[in-house]
């Protein structure tokens, strides 16, 4: 009775999520006498929390209710469209045009959901793949942490680009094609995409519990089980993020180049 009282999930009322909000509202105000200019960020940021956390929920009820690929498909491709801005936002220097959203964009798209449909049709099984109750979570959370991966690593590409122009110049002078001249530049910047999941897979269960276990495992899902399905996401984040940072930056070193193997640095805008 008592084993099965605790596998019960603990139902969250609107009380219990305001006391938690109280935190984030006395974090804001804390910041107005510290001068962090951050207060105003802080409750806009809750608040966008609240609200569209509480329209996917309603979305996600629609799915499992009627469960259809054009569904999933139209779902999918918001987030993705969303991703992708937020890729392009966050770098100082970013392709000008359809460029700017469109290389972070792409290789998100590519590498993302291929690993999502390799882990449902393969690992995970499930009938039919497309079920939004795997095939949603499991694609949120690896294109989250692959649009991070993107951004860092096309940031630290442009950036650094830009600022060592004149040695990617003077090595094109000196006979180098263009992969040779920027592959150096192009090879810190995967590695910077990279190191944030390397982090998280190194620390994790010892520093950290991920959300993903700790919500199964409040929620009622046996620890092992728990467990195991964060394994699993952990391997596809570092999949999806290493194969689209990887593909991201080569795309982008290639664009800073035109055809007569001429850097192109007026491609970029701030």
């Amino acid at each position: 009775m008592e084993d099965e009282q605790a596998m019960q999930v603990i139902s969250l009322s609107p009380i219990d999520l305001s006391l938690a909000a109280l935190l984030v509202i006395g974090l804001a105000l804390l910041s107005i006498p510290m001068r962090l200019q951050l207060s105003r960020q802080l409750l806009v940021a809750g608040s966008r929390t609240v609200v569209q956390l509480s329209l996917i929920g309603l979305v996600l009820k629609a799915l499992f209710d009627h469960i259809h690929p054009a569904g999933l498909a139209v779902v999918a491709a918001v987030m993705v469209g969303v991703a992708g801005v937020e890729i392009m936002r966050r770098q100082k220097r970013r392709f000008a045009g359809i460029w700017g959203i469109g290389v972070g964009t792409l290789s998100m798209f590519v590498s993302s959901f291929c690993v999502t449909v390799l882990a449902l049709t393969v690992v995970i099984d499930i009938r039919p793949w497309y079920h939004p109750q795997y095939a949603i979570p499991l694609l949120g959370m690896i294109l989250g942490n692959t649009m991070s991966g993107i951004a860092i690593g096309l940031d630290r590409l442009t950036a650094t680009a830009w600022e060592q122009r004149a040695v990617i110049e003077a090595r094109l002078s000196l006979g180098f094609g263009w992969s040779e001249a920027i592959e150096a530049i192009r090879r810190e910047g995967i590695r910077s995409g990279l190191i944030p999941i390397i982090n998280s897979m190194s620390v994790v269960g010892l520093v950290s519990l991920p959300g993903m276990m700790t919500g199964q495992i409040l929620s009622g899902t046996l620890p092992v089980e728990a467990v195991k399905y964060q394994i699993l996401i952990m391997f596809l984040i570092a999949g999806g993020t290493g194969f689209g940072t990887i593909l991201a930056v080569s795309l982008g070193a290639r664009r800073l180049f035109d055809d007569r193997e001429r850097l192109r640095l007026d491609r970029l805008r701030s």
